[in-house]
């Protein structure tokens, strides 16, 4: 483990101890550094008691956990103590059975004291840690919404300077990755068809991954798929998916507001997948499997 300085904290944090069970996400713990980060920067403390913590943790675990798993913002609240910066200010050990009622019952948690005096001491660390643990879980394309959603002003997190100063701690993405799904995909959405050209460059087309980076998808086409901007967003927050033959899936969970929801959305139910120009770049079924599991927002719709 890393010191006290700020590359030290840094490390904790990218080293925080996170249940897993085989490819099952669970970002419970960064959802509520980034909730206690995002009342630091605006109270000046990280303090949060669990009666306010619940709602706001419960309802970001729906919006950007995996789907159809138990939300339980009260485990991340006791569990984080393990990772050495938060703390309770009451005592529920780790290892101990507690009920959501005693922490109801007034209990807080907060940031430990070295933590949040170097918060204050440097200014870089604190947008650091928000880039580090949205890195770490969530694709690029939802950290805009997930800092909205907590209140966290992207604006202010100088961007260019975190990504230069926590590179070293993040898997470094392959820089061809997007050119050889493009060309994959002759530049064109795999959903929609979309291909637009400006100056002969594609515009509005993006590389998804399907197995997201941040949970060790590879920089591979077959983990890829070209994808207009407004369907890669769809993917990514699970509007979209795909099945193991290469239908387009549309959730039922999605509700079409207008005639356009209908025509960019819902039609696409039942569609194919525009293959790639070589069978060998078709998407692995493993990524694909992965992406129903972690990231769809099931059931999937019946009728377009």
């Amino acid at each position: 483990m890393g010191g006290t300085g700020s590359d030290g904290w840094l490390e904790r944090i990218g080293a925080i101890n996170v249940w897993k069970r085989g490819d099952q996400r669970a970002p419970h713990k960064p959802l509520l550094i980034l909730l206690a980060l995002a009342a630091w920067r605006r109270t000046g403390t990280s303090r949060l008691s669990f009666d306010e913590a619940e709602p706001d943790l419960a309802s970001l675990l729906r919006s950007f956990g995996p789907p159809s798993r138990s939300v339980s913002p009260q485990y991340p609240f006791v569990h984080l103590q393990s990772d050495g910066f938060w703390r309770l200010d009451a005592d529920v050990p780790v290892g101990s059975s507690f009920t959501v009622t005693q922490l109801r019952n007034g209990v807080a948690g907060q940031f430990s004291p070295e933590f949040e005096a170097a918060l204050s001491a440097d200014p870089r660390l604190a947008p650091d840690v928000a880039h580090l643990v949205l890195a770490g879980d969530f694709p690029d394309s939802l950290h805009a919404d997930i800092c909205d959603a907590i209140g966290l002003d992207l604006d202010q997190l100088e961007v260019e300077v975190v990504h230069a100063r926590v590179d070293r701690l993040v898997r470094r993405r392959d820089p061809q990755f997007r050119e050889h799904v493009l060309r994959a995909y002759s530049q064109k959405c795999a959903m929609c068809g979309f291909g637009g050209l400006l100056s002969g460059q594609a515009i509005g087309v993006e590389a998804a991954h399907i197995r997201w980076h941040a949970a060790d998808g590879p920089d591979h086409v077959t983990n890829g798929l070209a994808l207009c901007t407004v369907h890669h967003k769809l993917f990514d927050r699970g509007v979209l998916g795909a099945s193991a033959d290469g239908e387009i899936l549309v959730s039922a969970n999605f509700a079409p507001m207008s005639e356009a929801d209908d025509l960019y959305v819902t039609r696409l139910l039942g569609r194919e997948l525009a293959p790639p120009q070589s069978a060998g770049e078709r998407p692995e079924s493993d990524h694909v499997g992965w992406h129903q599991e972690q990231v769809f927002s099931g059931p999937v719709r019946m009728t377009a």
